[in-house]
């Protein structure tokens, strides 16, 4: 491990236990917290670069421990039950889990860690989105540096609130992505909010033409577009052929590719996981 802080810290999770924290490990090292009565973890879906394999980047997830199944999204069980103030409690964990057990893998490399910002955090944190996280990382001695938050989806009436909130993580030293509906809306995005990343559907047909159009611009802008939701033979082919009409290696994510883990892919070869896996 290179985190020393980190590594540190670990060493004195390692002496707690589940009663007496919110945050321990389990036998096998990963860190867990808990909300509500629910035991967390993080899982990691890889970010990779087509026709070649390479991880650029890893999606961090929040998944239930259960000896009864794989593991459950937090979001779906939860997000109903909790309040704003909760919801961003559990963000806040959640990113904070992740960083752990990402940082703490030999395996990271130079990737990425790709996390999730839940949309209540938009309007119900009240000003300097990002500085909370900021502190924990500093405190760590972890790398803001190859962290990449991922914004929600917002309403056309909310364009005022993505723009607040991207200039507050900017200036917190955070890298982030914005998710489009389309290559147009990425186009927009791209000159609105200056992203880093741009996160298209895969899942969804698309004008190929268009898709074309913004991979130039992302370039042009030092940008990178991903994309997610890989899942079946026909959107990989389509991402194929737009991978050689552009000229540019294509990033990608999704079930096709790679399940969710706790442990980190590295540069293994492509997997594909069984239907079980999926599930």
């Amino acid at each position: 491990m290179t985190y020393p802080v980190l590594k540190q810290y670990l060493a004195r999770l390692s002496g707690q236990d589940s009663t007496t924290t919110s945050i321990w490990l389990d036998p096998e090292g990963r860190a867990q917290g808990r909300f509500f009565n629910c035991t967390m973890t993080s899982a990691f879906q890889p970010v990779r670069e087509l026709g070649q394999g390479g991880v650029v980047a890893y999606e961090g997830l929040a998944r239930s421990v259960s000896a009864a199944d794989q593991g459950l999204s937090l979001w779906k069980l939860l997000d109903h039950a909790a309040s704003d103030d909760e919801s961003i409690e559990l963000d806040r964990l959640c990113r904070m889990l992740h960083a752990i057990n990402f940082f703490r893998q030999e395996d990271n490399g130079s990737a990425d860690l790709y996390l999730n910002v839940h949309d209540r955090l938009l309007s119900a944190v009240s000003s300097n989105h990002g500085y909370a996280f900021q502190r924990i990382l500093d405190a760590l001695d972890l790398p803001i540096g190859r962290i990449v938050l991922l914004l929600p989806p917002v309403t056309a009436q909310q364009g005022w609130l993505l723009n607040y909130v991207a200039d507050n993580y900017r200036r917190n030293g955070f890298r982030f992505a914005v998710s489009a509906a389309s290559p147009r809306e990425g186009l927009h995005l791209l000159e609105r909010v200056r992203p880093d990343v741009i996160r298209l559907d895969a899942s969804s047909r698309v004008d190929e033409g268009a898709v074309l159009g913004l991979l130039e611009q992302a370039r042009l802008a030092g940008a990178r577009v991903v994309f997610k939701r890989v899942e079946t033979q026909e959107a990989l082919l389509a991402l194929q052929r737009i991978g050689a009409a552009s000229g540019q290696v294509l990033l990608a994510q999704g079930y096709l590719l790679d399940a969710p883990r706790t442990a980190l892919a590295g540069y293994a070869a492509l997997t594909r996981p069984t239907e079980s896996a999926k599930a």
